[in-house]
């Protein structure tokens, strides 16, 4: 079938790839009509890089793992999806006999099979075969568009978890991407008062600045810290949210944070960061990392479907599915008034 095949670093190429040969029906599987793909940092990077940390292309694979679609295939055993059925598919597959999955970890299963992830193939084609347990149909009101930003917003959803916000909680979001700004509506809707949200580009903090009672700083021109601890009279925020992956960032992700604070580490780093173990000892600071998420997915639909969470801010362009070799160079580019791009294909 006619995919986006990554076939080597900064070469895509639209074209028809046999994957359906590598796909069987079971009994507990539903295949589905892709309707929008969303276009993921780490989709980016494979393609300009070849390579995400020890994952590596060695060969072509099919890019895409943000999506939605439609039901048009059920299996015998599967109760909870029909025909028709519109849906979001979360993309880790783990392996149900595993202990991480035992014990409730199952996104840090290690036999776990992620779509895009070498060397499992994405979902940037016109079908898909899934597990029925990790595709969730979705409420009338949620428009493809807003359910293949689930998969990001549970990001979101698991570090505002990870951080056991309580109502009236101040947090720090380090970055206003993607995954930033997903992070900033988690911890808003988990019970946080405000959000500080730091970045460098003005168009990204102009959106953050429109989620709810978000105050954006520009580290190119103000002190993060200050800010924040001029705002709490000193004390700083309860919980920073370190989203950017950048180096600097991660190293100050101290500084703002108030004694006895919560650090949630999201951004991937390529190399090791420095860490001021020091400034986290006399804060007693609380240091937790995430890897995708858990658990998550069903929260994150009722969230879209209850109005408490509006992801439709954060989708700034739309591409066909013909145009899709394109989107990724536009997408490699990192336009600054961009956060979410998507792939729409034909129906």
């Amino acid at each position: 079938m006619k995919s986006l095949v990554l076939e080597h670093k900064r070469e895509l190429s639209l074209r028809d790839y046999p994957i359906e040969k590598e796909e069987v029906m079971g009994a507990h599987d539903v295949r589905i009509k892709l309707h929008t793909v969303g276009i993921c940092g780490s989709d980016v990077h494979y393609y300009t890089e070849g390579e995400v940390g020890p994952f590596k292309v060695n060969e072509p694979m099919i890019l895409g793992h943000e999506a939605s679609g439609t039901v048009i295939e059920v299996g015998a055993g599967v109760a909870n999806l029909k025909l028709g059925d519109r849906v979001c598919m979360e993309p880790g597959i783990p392996d149900p006999h595993s202990k991480a999955t035992r014990l409730g970890m199952y996104n840090i299963d290690p036999a776990v099979r992620f779509w895009a992830t070498p060397p499992v193939h994405g979902i940037l084609r016109p079908t898909v075969v899934h597990p029925a347990d990790f595709t969730f149909k979705l409420p009338d009101n949620v428009s493809y568009a807003e359910a293949a930003m689930v998969e990001p917003l549970a990001v979101g959803v698991h570090a505002a978890t990870k951080a056991a916000i309580k109502p009236g909680d101040v947090a720090v979001v380090m970055g206003a991407g993607t995954i930033g700004l997903v992070t900033v509506l988690a911890a808003l809707a988990a019970g946080c008062a405000r959000v500080f949200v730091s970045d460098v580009a003005p168009a990204k903090l102009e959106i953050a600045a429109g989620l709810g009672p978000v105050t954006p700083v520009d580290v190119s021109k103000q002190s993060l810290a200050e800010v924040v601890l001029k705002a709490t009279d000193g004390w700083g925020a309860d919980v920073v949210f370190e989203a950017s992956g950048n180096p600097q960032a991660a190293a100050s992700v101290f500084e703002p944070l108030c004694p006895g604070g919560r650090v949630v580490m999201i951004g991937g780093q390529a190399k090791p960061v420095s860490y001021d173990a020091g400034a986290a000892m006399v804060r007693e600071a609380t240091v937790k990392n995430i890897f995708r998420y858990a658990h998550v997915f069903p929260r994150c639909v009722e969230m879209l479907g209850s109005g408490a969470i509006d992801l439709k801010p954060l989708i700034t362009r739309e591409f066909t599915f013909d145009d899709s070799v394109h989107a990724f160079e536009v997408a490699a580019s990192m336009p600054p008034k961009d956060v979410k791009m998507q792939i729409v294909l034909p129906q």
